[in-house]
């Protein structure tokens, strides 16, 4: 029997109430063939959640695809043989609608989603296998977008461990705990999950929302954070992801809600920082069990008038700002929050006196959730790549001032380096004509100085050290692509390991190092 989790509706009578007229037929068409695995309000069960929010990085015409012809490896099945054109179609449209009222997540439903293959204590507490033979900070996590698959990577003999099915689309970067043990990944529709890398294993899953952004988790390895779009929450759980609390994305006098748009770990400062998509805000959350009670000004005793002090353990403490910041590069003590609207206006906030200290220029739209830095003439700079303009932003971290604008073949997603490398890398995968070319900056000149093009015409990108900083992987982000290993010194090809368009891939010891030439 299909498990639906608690808090999906199961009568088909609620969904005709979404069906636009031009949709007529879709809604029992999903009832009748796809609500058993994707739950009957397309929150998802067994299968993933069908909503506008979480198909935003599957187009149209490969939902079409999936539907017509299933999808390998999966339970996904084909429907070509059972429905028209017309109805796959019709279908397609429908899952892309949205659901109103919008849907709802509730504690009683996070508690109720848990699974737990392995409680704690029960698998061995030493390395196993082929993971006792490598180095255990060198190794790598790769996220295999195009069949849903994880690797593990031994770095240095340069081979695939293991392999593993994920949950369905994996966003941002997964997350490890300081000893390296565990890695947590956050999917587009919500679930969290535990792997256990010594014993090549997922010991626990939750489902944290229905659309989720990313997960954090706290230096000391005990607390993971989620931040979601829908419903607009952050979500904290022990390291067990057992629920410990749930946020409402609500603004001080709690009258406008946002959605979450992204959630870190600031380890110096023992707290979590939180991105509001819609409000000006910043939140820092702390998980010292010992932090002072704070004040922010506002009436929380609202019958008696007056304010109270806040805890400062698990509670928001919110800075406000002039308009929402969209993206986050954190200086390397985290004091400062380096961040950039959707209009390209930057701006520097310092969590401490909790207000923005210097603005920034730079124009189109800097991606600076991907930033890195590094030492310059004696000055630590922050570099950016830009999801609109074929350019790398580099500020002086001192003045704030822009040092250089690089000009690259194209708009760009990622920047790569590490401490032993004097090159960044950086990619132009927004780009229609120059997506399959990798350029290398020398961080010194601010001059490219070379451009790696392994297979023209398919998007190479995502480059990540080894920890020492002798060579890069790189993706060739296909269907059918690789992982390419290239020297970090001489940019030639030494190895490839086939992949499904990975997506990603995270070094253990660059990670849990916060290496200044990574993304944290």
């Amino acid at each position: 029997m299909t498990k639906i989790f608690p808090g999906l509706a199961l009568a088909a009578l609620a969904l005709t109430a979404f069906a636009a007229p031009a949709l007529a037929g879709a809604p029992e068409l999903f009832t009748q063939h796809c609500a058993s695995c994707h739950g009957a309000s397309r929150l998802g069960a067994m299968g993933p959640a069908l909503l506008p929010a979480s198909l935003e990085r599957l187009k149209r015409k490969d939902a079409v695809a999936t539907i017509r012809d299933g999808r390998a490896a999966t339970q996904m099945p084909a429907f070509g043989a059972v429905l028209s054109a017309a109805d796959i179609d019709s279908l397609a449209e429908w899952v892309y609608s949205p659901v109103t009222p919008a849907p709802s997540w509730s504690e009683a439903d996070i508690r109720a989603s848990r699974i737990e293959p392995f409680p704690a204590g029960s698998l061995p507490d030493a390395r196993q296998g082929d993971v006792a033979k490598a180095d255990p900070m060198n190794l790598f996590i790769v996220v295999e977008a195009g069949d849903h698959h994880v690797s593990v990577l031994d770095g240095d003999r340069m081979e695939r461990i293991f392999r593993f099915p994920s949950r369905y689309a994996l966003h941002g970067g997964p997350k490890f705990t300081p000893d390296g043990r565990y890695v947590f990944f956050a999917s587009r529709d919500g679930w969290i999950s535990k792997f256990d890398i010594w014993n090549l294993k997922i010991v626990a899953e939750v489902r944290a929302g229905i659309n989720s952004r990313n997960a954090a988790v706290s230096s000391d390895g005990r607390y993971v954070a989620v931040a979601n779009y829908l419903p607009g929450n952050l979500v904290i759980f022990d390291a067990d992801l057992k629920l410990l609390k749930v946020i409402d994305g609500r603004n001080l006098k709690g009258d406008v809600g946002s959605r979450i748009s992204a959630v870190y770990d600031a380890a110096p400062r023992k707290s979590f920082v939180v991105g509001l998509k819609d409000l000006p805000e910043i939140w820092e959350v702390s998980y010292d069990p010992q932090a002072k009670p704070f004040f922010d000004g506002y009436v929380h005793d609202y019958k008696m008038g007056e304010a109270i002090a806040t805890p400062g353990f698990l509670n928001p403490r919110r800075t406000e700002l002039e308009e929402p910041l969209d993206d986050f590069f954190f200086t390397q003590s985290y004091d400062n929050v380096v961040g950039a609207s959707r209009e390209g206006r930057g701006r520097v906030v310092n969590l401490d006196v909790r207000r923005p200290i210097a603005s920034l220029d730079l124009p189109g739209m800097p991606h600076l959730g991907s930033g890195i830095s590094w030492l310059r003439d004696g000055h630590r700079v922050v570099a950016s790549t830009n999801l609109k303009d074929a350019r790398v932003s580099v500020i002086d971290m001192q003045n704030w001032q822009t040092v250089a604008s690089i000009p690259t073949l194209g708009p760009g997603f990622f920047l790569r380096s590490h401490e032993k490398s004097p090159y960044a890398w950086v990619d132009s995968m927004m780009s229609p004509t120059a997506r399959d070319t990798l350029q290398v900056i020398d961080k010194q000149s601010l001059q490219v100085v070379a451009q790696v093009r392994p297979e023209p015409g398919k998007t190479f990108a995502h480059v990540e050290f080894d920890r020492y900083g002798r060579y890069v992987i790189a993706s060739l982000m296909e269907k059918d692509g690789a992982l390419i290993f290239l020297d970090a010194n001489t940019f030639k090809e030494i190895k490839r390991l086939p992949a499904s368009k990975p997506i990603g891939k995270y070094n253990l010891f660059n990670k849990i190092q916060r290496s200044e030439g990574t993304s944290h």
